[in-house]
């Protein structure tokens, strides 16, 4: 069984963010980067189930998932992104060449075709990226590979090509039964990602990354949206001080907000 899993370059969730100028985006020269937090729990889950070991069937003291695919889609330092999931246990990457701002659609249409080559039997994805919290990405894939869907996943259970997936939703637990293939989208609460120990880092360096881009992919990635304006959030004004419950109601009254 072959799992492939997106991550994703994005400004450290550490990092202060900061608009430019011209308000046309957000500064990222300079800015340290790293993969997307719901990107490291994909991986970590797609090496969990790696490590997890059958119990039955033809392939007895196996794990589940034979291979891991670790692809991004960015510039050139999208690799150190790639190299971070090889490290973590990923088998290999693929790296899909393109510098500008992509739209989740257009993503999803690479993503697509990356798997129409790889022939995997699950993918997953974090279910939003920090950067843009669009949360559409896996979605939208799901919808053009014709596939089912488990999204918010906060644990996933196989047995042969039978899932099952507990997923968070506003009124509690939801848990869904689907066949394999399947796309996966994950939670906060699904695992806590491991960390690269350095001899894994070192062997990360000779897994093997093959590239490509959109053009040899047959996938037009043209934006269908256009950013008119970035603006930093107002600033929070400082609150004050009342002495009772009178003056808090007469300020209400006076700002409207009652």
């Amino acid at each position: 069984m072959r799992a492939l899993v997106g991550v994703k370059r994005v400004i450290d969730y550490a990092v202060k963010v900061r608009v430019k100028g011209d308000g046309s985006g957000v500064e990222t020269a300079g800015v340290k980067m790293s993969m997307n937090p719901f990107c490291e729990i994909a991986v970590e889950e797609a090496v969990r189930l790696k490590e997890k070991v059958r119990k039955e069937g033809c392939c007895l003291g196996c794990g589940i998932i034979k291979e891991i695919i670790a692809v991004s889609i960015g510039p050139a330092q999208a690799q150190e992104t790639i190299r971070t999931a090889l490290a973590m246990g990923a088998d290999r990457g693929m790296h899909v060449k393109h510098d500008d701002i992509l739209q989740p659609l257009a993503i999803a249409k690479l993503l697509k075709a990356v798997a129409e080559k790889e022939k995997p039997d699950m993918i997953l994805l974090g279910k939003q990226a920090i950067d843009d919290d669009c949360n559409q990405t896996g979605q939208m894939l799901a919808s053009l590979m014709g596939w089912p869907q488990a999204t918010f996943a906060s644990k996933v259970d196989l047995a042969g090509k039978d899932m099952t997936v507990v997923r968070e939703i506003d009124g509690g637990l939801e848990t869904l039964g689907m066949k394999l293939p399947a796309v996966i989208t994950t939670d906060l609460r699904l695992n806590e990602p491991r960390y690269a120990t350095l001899p894994n880092i070192m062997k990360a360096k000779k897994k093997q990354i093959d590239a490509t881009d959109p053009a040899q992919l047959g996938v037009d990635v043209s934006s269908k949206l256009q950013t008119l304006k970035v603006v930093e959030p107002p600033t929070r004004q400082a609150g004050g001080l009342v002495a009772n419950v009178q003056e808090l109601m007469a300020k209400l009254k006076e700002k409207s907000l009652i």
